[in-house]
């Protein structure tokens, strides 16, 4: 009888849904089924839990007993995704309704081919690839059960320090905008319903890259319009591209808690934006408010969460345990969990898991798809598209394919790889097998650990690390005979994996101290020296760059890392990665970015009173957009078609860009403008595009960049986007630190 009874509710809504658009049929069909949902029920589908399992990934009877009374709207990152999703879909059947499990994880950089982290993707500069590689994340996930995503994070971030800059877009609004929208359309393509797509899921709204001090899940304290002018564009680009879900941050935001500030999550995201998709708390932010001081109580939290615009409840259950009193009190109204309860239905039906709760599960295209060699030839290109070349006296790189090199370092024989959210991924080649396979027979590779990660105790401990057996002289000695029979030396050092993302903020961000004894024993050698620069942020490397004679910036590059390293220490592969986010030359100067505003007293050499560190240059040591080549590319000077711009006018700004080295090449040419009087303080300058060239060595191609007003626009002091007349500077050029300039009139 109850079989008749869910068929003749099925036929009723298809029937009533005929003649209807895709957005009104299934305002229909949540509708109907809402009316026949208790309060209970609605609330059993505000639940988001990561699930609890057993060692060998069986699922505990505790959690299978939640979902077959309804109490779990969502679940993620659960082990054996390919056998257990199946499973929970089974156990969401038994409910009252049947309503499918919205099931998701933190698929970031990969599911099973591990792209580089997001910041390193970031610094390729290459949208189309980022696409790329979320598109097969979500191919991949999506064939063992994953429908949604935890990804992108497109927080702005400038300060190093912070642990979490691995996982960002970097610095720059304009770049990290496009980034979120390129991610975001890779995860979801254009049809939710094409079952290799997965719902994004925007994180972390917001300002959640701005802690002070660099100090994960610590406050901030920050103007509106700093908000609007910087942190915020990534998010709204993410809404205006569509993004299906967005997370809410730990952090607060003037004072309130992210994940129960109405302001950010109902009157600037919901009414200003316009988002009409599911939003979610971050894992037990809604209880950590307790933590921020904002409420007493686990049922203030849940009152405060909810009527601030909160759909999901990540993990805390305090929607679970709470809400139904907080109604039955008048403290929430059912209005509002009517809200959220058809954002999250909304979420399932655009995933069509109503139509079919397993389309998620397809074991053929798992065999076929995971792993494919063109995902990892994508892997590969995004790899080394990644990878920055910071310095390169004296052609030191490429290397020779010849003689004897010396591979030495606490990274050179392990997978330092950052895997954030893989899933049972595939150990990858380490980077002494990799020179090793590729120059068999050619080269004689010898290798010593030389150091280990670190002889901070405290730091070892933190980051669940053991030290050697041997002593750290016993390790020292060995790199240095090993280097004494070797005519290169390669150093891979920097930070291990753990040392960057989620809680792994560091006060000091220098080589370690081992590893800089270490390097300093090796500079007496007299040896050229290159450094493979390991880490998941810019470091102060200024002993670094002064002393060694290359350094290659290659984060954390997933599945074929060794490879792509390999590939451009041996030239078949040209560097062209620039940076996303600024170097800077000594601790004490963060937070530095390129994009900072004049001072009242610029710096002038020999006046003491002006702006300057009495100790050290102001000047960044790899400023943003920097990174070179293996050949050389020079620069025209700038020309305008018009030297005034009108509102509905445009100019276009022209450069010739010329090969001047011996290898083919590709280069990053910027376009950066600044706004030289306001009625606010604006940039010294700010990027507004740029472009991808490739050119074959001795070749020129003209770059033409189109500016209008709409470009010039910034946020008042009233919040209001408008550009003012006045005088504007251009720049185009290879970093963000170029000096010539033409100009242009705004009238």
């Amino acid at each position: 009888m109850k079989k008749i009874f869910t068929l003749l509710i099925s036929s009723a809504i298809a029937i009533s849904a005929l003649g209807q658009s895709t957005d009104e049929k299934m305002d229909t069909f949540i509708k109907q089924l809402m009316n026949k949902m208790t309060l209970e029920e609605k609330i059993g589908q505000l639940n988001l839990q990561g699930g609890w399992y057993d060692p060998n990934g069986k699922v505990d009877p505790q959690y299978a007993e939640k979902v077959k009374t309804g109490q779990i709207g969502g679940s993620f990152n659960i082990p054996n995704p390919e056998k257990n999703a199946k499973l929970i879909q089974d156990l969401a059947k038994q409910t009252r309704l049947k309503i499918p499990v919205l099931i998701g994880g933190d698929v970031v950089q990969g599911y099973k081919t591990i792209f580089p982290i997001p910041l390193a993707e970031t610094m390729s500069w290459d949208l189309k690839g980022m696409e790329k590689s979320t598109a097969i994340t979500a191919n991949e996930a999506s064939s063992q059960g994953i429908s949604w995503t935890f990804a992108p994070m497109i927080d702005i971030s400038r300060d190093p320090r912070w642990g979490r800059v691995s996982e960002g877009v970097g610095e720059d609004p304009y770049l990290g905008s496009l980034v979120a929208a390129a991610r975001v359309k890779g995860f979801q393509g254009n049809d939710y319903l094409k079952s290799q797509n997965m719902m994004a899921c925007m994180k972390h709204f917001a300002m959640y890259g701005a802690p002070e001090a660099g100090k994960d899940y610590t406050g901030l304290d920050m103007s509106k319009r700093l908000m609007y002018e910087v942190y915020l564009k990534p998010y709204k680009a993410a809404v205006e591209a569509g993004v299906g879900s967005i997370m809410s941050s730990f952090n607060d935001v003037q004072g309130v808690p992210a994940s129960g500030n109405k302001w950010l999550l109902t009157d600037l995201l919901r009414n200003d934006w316009g988002f009409k998709g599911l939003l979610i708390s971050d894992y037990t932010s809604i209880a950590e408010m307790k933590h921020h001081g904002v409420v007493a109580t686990d049922a203030d939290a849940a009152a405060l969460s909810m009527n601030a615009g909160m759909d999901m409840d990540m993990i805390s259950e305090y929607f679970l345990k709470n809400l139904k009193k907080l109604v039955q009190s008048g403290k929430v109204s059912e209005a509002d969990i009517n809200r959220a309860t058809y954002n999250v239905l909304a979420a399932k039906y655009k995933l069509g898991l109503f139509e079919n709760p397993y389309r998620y599960i397809n074991e053929k295209r798992a065999a076929k798809d995971i792993m494919s060699p063109a995902h990892l030839q994508h892997a590969l290109e995004m790899a080394q598209r990644s990878i920055v070349l910071l310095k390169n006296s004296n052609q030191t790189l490429p290397l020779k394919s010849q003689g004897t090199i010396a591979l030495i370092g606490p990274f050179a024989r392990t997978e330092n790889v950052q895997n954030i959210g893989a899933t049972n991924a595939a150990r990858p080649l380490n980077i002494y097998e990799a020179l090793t396979e590729q120059l068999k027979g050619k080269a004689t590779i010898l290798y010593a650990k030389g150091a280990n990660i670190s002889e901070n105790d405290l730091l070892m401990s933190r980051i669940y690390q053991k030290k050697d057996a041997r002593s750290a002289e016993e390790l020292k000695n060995e790199a240095i005979n090993t280097a004494k029979q070797a005519d290169v030396i390669i150093a891979v050092m920097g930070e291990f994996a753990g040392m960057t993302g989620e809680a792994a903020s560091m006060s000091d961000i220098q080589m370690q101290e081992n590893q800089r004894d270490l390097l300093k024993e090796l500079r007496k050698l007299n040896k050229p020296i290159v450094l493979v620069l390991k880490s998941g942020r810019p470091m102060v490397i200024d002993w670094e760059n002064d002393n060694l004679d290359a350094i290659l910036a290659t984060w954390y590059l997933g599945t074929k890392e060794a490879d792509a390293i390999v590939n451009v220490l041996l030239g078949k592969f040209n560097p062209s990665g620039k940076t996303t986010i600024t170097f800077p030359r000594s601790i004490g100067q963060i937070p530095i970015y390129y994009a900072h505003a004049n001072s009242s007293r610029p710096e002038i050499e020999g006046d003491k009173y002006t702006s300057k560190y009495l100790d050290i240059s102001s000047e960044p040591l790899y400023p943003f957009g920097y990174g070179l080549s293996y050949t050389s590319f020079e620069y025209s000077p700038v020309t305008l078609s018009a030297n005034t711009l009108t509102n509905s006018g445009k100019i276009t700004a022209s450069v010739t860009v010329k090969n001047t080295g011996n290898y083919d090449g590709d280069e990053v040419v910027q376009l950066y403008i600044q706004d030289v009087v306001g009625s606010i303080k604006r940039p010294v300058k700010e990027l507004k595009g740029f472009e991808k060239i490739s050119l074959k060595a001795g070749a020129s191609q003209i770059v033409n960049f189109m500016i209008t007003e709409d470009m010039l626009r910034f946020y008042n002091n009233q919040l209001e986007l408008k550009s003012e007349p006045g005088l504007f500077k251009v720049y185009i050029g290879t970093n963000s630190s170029v000096k010539e300039a033409a100009e242009f009139e705004l009238k």
